[in-house]
């Protein structure tokens, strides 16, 4: 039985409880959500927006960027990472040299959209998106592309939006059909219409959740959505917002008191934080290597 990521991301989706996968945006992230002890990771590209960047996730973010952001992970963990691939970055051509790269960087399971280039976040108001026709044409190349059986193809719609939700339901049957091994229906505004897609999907195949707060789909916890017949449920962004939270009062409290003594609570210290990413360790590993030559 293989043991890659991959092949124990598609087994997992196949069986009980519900995976959840927090997001991530970098190696440290991946390290502290690897040691809470998740089983899956999704890097995030609104995440990779945010922090790389500093802006909005509107489809600023190149393929390259995210692919060193997935190398960097996947260096680190090896839990099996979900990566976030927009749209593919242009058409079907580039969707499978993105497929193919990312697999290199290490990734278990690929998410293409649906949307128009320059894409939005999902929880954004005026998407556009290709025709049903183009999607499908992406997924093939996709699942053609993928160099590992075992790579988990995520097909995105967020046709709900723009289409409305039939249209969504629509456009993921026709991306299951095409090879999607992971549906997505981006959005539903409300606890009915979450239930409404596992009802219209189901046995079409594992079924994905995404929950943004503030955004447009209301939150329900992993077993809520276990219940319903989700097999895999997203938290993408919710570390950055934690940590920018966290962050703006630092820099506050800093400038208001000269010293970071206030804050010495909330922080790990110099010791803490070498301790989580490994310094002593490395060091010793080091050490095996000098003077035996």
């Amino acid at each position: 039985m293989s043991t890659t990521p991959a092949a124990r991301l598609r087994r997992r989706l196949a069986g009980s409880p519900i995976v959840i996968a927090p997001g991530v945006y970098d190696a440290l992230t991946a390290s502290l959500a690897t040691t809470a002890g998740f089983e899956a990771l999704y890097l995030s590209g609104a995440a990779i927006a945010y922090t790389r960047l500093g802006r909005p996730d509107i489809g600023l973010v190149s393929m390259a960027e995210v692919a060193d952001s997935l190398a960097h992970v996947c260096e680190r963990v090896d839990t099996p990472v979900i990566v976030d691939a927009d749209t593919g970055y242009g058409n079907a051509l580039n969707v499978q040299r993105t497929v193919q790269i990312f697999e290199r960087a290490g990734a278990a399971a690929i998410q293409l959209e649906d949307q128009t280039f320059p894409k939005r976040c999902g929880h954004l108001a005026d998407k556009g998106l290709v025709s049903t026709t183009e999607m499908v044409g992406k997924i093939r190349a996709a699942v053609d592309a993928r160099r590992n059986a075992d790579t988990v193809i995520v097909a995105r719609t967020d046709a709900v939006a723009v289409e409305g939700f039939d249209a969504a339901i629509d456009r993921a049957l026709r991306y299951g059909e095409a090879g999607a091994d992971l549906l997505f229906v981006e959005a539903p505004r409300s606890r009915d219409q979450l239930s409404a897609v596992t009802k219209a999907l189901a046995g079409k195949a594992p079924l994905m959740a995404n929950m943004v707060e503030g955004g447009q789909t209301p939150i329900l916890s992993g077993p809520e959505l276990q219940a319903i017949g989700f097999s895999l449920v997203i938290f993408p962004g919710a570390i950055v917002r934690a940590l920018a939270r966290t962050a703006q009062d630092f820099y506050a409290t800093l400038k208001a008191d000269g010293t970071t003594d206030a804050f010495r609570d909330r922080m790990f210290d110099f010791g803490d934080i070498n301790e989580i990413v490994g310094t002593q360790d490395m060091l010793a590993r080091g050490k095996t290597y000098e003077g035996n030559a």
